[in-house]
């Protein structure tokens, strides 16, 4: 049904690999770029760089490319999204995060751009002018059918004392492929926002028809949040919980295969009648994919698929990339617990969509 292909595991003066994107170039390879860490800690704020994996088969084998957008003088970069746009150029988005006067860290999102394939990337231009704490999940970039470019992120306020408040969710967009750039009107803050909850975190985005986009969120609430724009992510509706998605404090991740036109969502299903009941000691297990054959108006659940079940992991932040009649997935798949990570390594899972499903 479906194989493991590959694995980068943490190890010495390596101590996480982590969260991803995909490219298929056009001379038939796929390139993978990922977060990878140095030195001992695999703390979110620890060294990182971005490294790249390039695959000539499919993404059936893989060949280390060593880092190919380094840090400098930043504490770290993480969370990429590589988008190719309508004019045949790729962006590289990522966050860059590092310390602020009056000990506040930053976490700004960053774009990068290559006219060859992404052999070589352009300089950093920064997104937002203003400092905050912005997060962007990995492989969540979009561009819409009208050649906007939509990224979904959330902002979490610093807390007197140190540390971040719960999170509010918007969207950037660009209309000139990626000079410039302005803030949805909308800002989703929940009705449940107190400074001991989670608020609005992690947010994706797709395209459902023209201009018409939902988004969903990652929350504490026991459910993915949803909310729709038809006016191509600058309003949004009020956000309210996906009951075809019950989900743990973890994200999800979906996207359109363009052959067929149907969705597929990734995450961890915690709909106990509807997946297996597993004793676990972190939330983020099983991993399981479903499909959405009319546009997101109904969910095949009662089909799920169960990717990955193993108690002691945690399998999170996916990458999504559909290359012919396979869909390939990154995510991260460590243990959890006894001085171990949930995010310290990482597998690339290639699936062969046709024997998934027997129609």
């Amino acid at each position: 049904m479906n194989e493991s292909v590959f694995e980068l595991v943490h190890g010495a003066d390596n101590p996480r690999n982590s969260e991803g994107s995909f490219l298929p170039t056009k001379d038939g390879k796929i390139r993978f770029i990922y977060t990878r860490y140095t030195g001992t800690s695999c703390a979110d704020h620890a060294s990182a760089d971005l490294a790249e994996i390039i695959s000539d088969d499919g993404g059936a084998t893989w060949k280390d490319r060593g880092v190919v957008v380094a840090r400098g003088d930043a504490a770290n970069i993480m969370s990429v999204s590589l988008l190719r746009l309508q004019d045949g150029s790729i962006r590289l988005f990522y966050l860059e995060k590092r310390g602020l006067s009056g000990g506040c860290m930053g976490c700004i999102p960053m774009m990068r751009r290559s006219d060859d394939e992404g052999e070589s990337w352009s300089e950093a231009k920064r997104l937002i002018p203003h400092d905050g704490y912005f997060v962007m999940n990995n492989d969540r970039a979009i561009q819409l059918a009208s050649g906007r470019i939509v990224l979904p992120l959330s902002i979490h306020p610093w807390r007197t004392g140190g540390g971040l408040r719960p999170g509010t969710v918007f969207t950037l967009f660009s209309d000139d492929n990626g000079e410039t750039w302005a803030e949805s009107q909308t800002m989703l803050t929940p009705d449940f926002q107190t400074e001991a909850s989670a608020g609005f975190q992690e947010p994706g985005v797709i395209e459902l028809e023209a201009d018409k986009l939902l988004l969903w969120i990652r929350t504490a609430r026991g459910y993915q949040f949803r909310s729709v724009s038809c006016d191509g992510g600058n309003t949004w509706s009020t956000a309210t919980a996906d009951l075809n998605f019950p989900s743990p404090c973890s994200p999800m991740s979906m996207k359109r295969d363009p052959a067929t036109g149907t969705l597929y969502a990734v995450w961890n299903g915690t709909n106990r009648i509807l997946y297996p009941v597993l004793p676990s000691t972190t939330p983020r297990t099983p991993l399981v994919l479903v499909r959405s054959r009319d546009n997101g108006a109904t969910w095949e659940t009662d089909r799920a698929v169960l990717l990955e079940r193993e108690p002691d992991h945690g399998y999170c932040y996916t990458a999504m990339l559909f290359h012919g009649d396979s869909l390939l997935l990154a995510y991260c798949c460590g243990r959890q617990g006894n001085g171990f990570c949930q995010l310290q390594d990482l597998r690339i899972r290639k699936i062969t969509l046709p024997e998934l499903w027997k129609d």
